[in-house]
């Protein structure tokens, strides 16, 4: 029996309707639109409509992914799912999406790894694959930000970089021999936690998570140390991607597209420089996206192969650093779906 491998036979994603430009976000938040786009290169982003939970739109992610791979419901033998904003504290939005698709009982995982949320599920589903557990995993990335931001002048830093939506992707076993998913990657650094966090409501609250006291602190609210963020963003990609292409004995110039999460326009700018890419083969949404977390890459990636700029034997370098801090990426050598 030949050893397994797993690769990407479908893609899908899902935006919201309403598009909120800059001039719409300053007039709420008190900032400047050309601020916004020079400091981060979003000139707008998607908000969900009331309703539009991060596994509703995960679920419209997957059921698109499931059409271009040619695949029913009960294909599928494993969800997983990665998001920073579930619908709910419990149960997962994974098997809100099993229940929103139907079908038989099957396994369903939550991925709480933020921007680097995809690229975990990514090794997961990989793992998973190449040791027989699964056959066809349905791979989700999906969030709802825009209801959980300061809005405020003291959170602009913040509020102005997200955006909501969902992509998805189907993972299906193959011959090692055949184009897949090359090498895989993925790191934490905890040390780091609180500078990238939303504090509450959490169960280390105590006497309540929730209370008066917590959202007069506005703990409820994210914050970041923007610089210390950005340092290591770059810094981290950049060594991830490297020890992509070691592990897998290639070099910079085999990659024929870098698929970076979406966090800062300067921030890819950077990396590609440091990587030296041409721009042409970085990948980036982010300027009518904005940041999605979990769902940046596959949203951009789905974006690409709907423009047909992914051709058969492309290899794809995916990479993500987020909260945690978490980062990983994904070497991926592109194969004709349904092939």
């Amino acid at each position: 029996m030949p050893a397994l491998a797993a690769r990407i036979t479908g893609t899908g994603h899902y935006l919201p309707k309403r598009v909120v430009s800059n001039a719409e976000l300053a007039a709420i938040c008190g900032a400047d639109p050309e601020w916004i786009r020079t400091r981060t290169g979003i000139e707008a982003r998607h908000y969900a409509a009331p309703g539009e939970t991060a596994s509703v739109m995960g679920t419209i992610a997957a059921e698109r992914a499931l059409g271009a791979a040619r695949r029913q419901v009960s294909d599928v033998d494993a969800i997983l799912f990665a998001t920073l904003s579930p619908d709910y504290t419990f149960p997962g939005c994974a098997c809100l999406v099993q229940s929103a698709l139907g079908g038989p009982p099957i396994a369903a995982y939550d991925l709480r790894n933020q921007c680097a949320g995809f690229v975990y599920g990514l090794q997961v589903a990989d793992a998973l694959i190449r040791a027989g557990v699964h056959r066809c995993v349905l791979l989700i990335g999906a969030e709802l930000q825009s209801t959980g931001l300061d809005f405020s002048p003291a959170g602009r830093d913040l509020a102005v970089l997200f955006g909501d939506g969902a992509g998805a992707v189907v993972l299906e076993a193959c011959a090692e021999d055949v184009r897949g998913v090359v090498a895989t990657q993925v790191w934490a650094e905890g040390a780091h936690a609180r500078e990238l966090w939303c504090e509450g409501p959490a169960s280390s609250r105590f006497p309540q998570r929730v209370s008066p006291d917590l959202l007069a602190e506005g703990i409820h609210l994210p914050r970041m140390n923007g610089r210390t963020v950005f340092r290591h963003a770059v810094t981290r990609m950049r060594e991830c991607t490297q020890g992509l292409l070691d592990a897998a004995g290639l070099e910079v110039a085999a990659i024929d597209f870098l698929v970076p999460h979406q966090a800062n326009q300067r921030i890819t700018e950077l990396l590609g420089r440091m990587l030296e890419i041409a721009p042409e083969k970085v990948l980036t949404n982010i300027a009518l996206v904005g940041n999605t977390t979990a769902a940046s890459i596959p949203i951009a990636l789905d974006q690409a192969v709907a423009a047909g700029r992914i051709f058969p034997g492309a290899l794809l370098a995916l990479v993500a650093f987020g909260s945690g801090f978490t980062w990983g990426g994904a070497l991926l050598r592109w194969s004709a779906q349904h092939a």
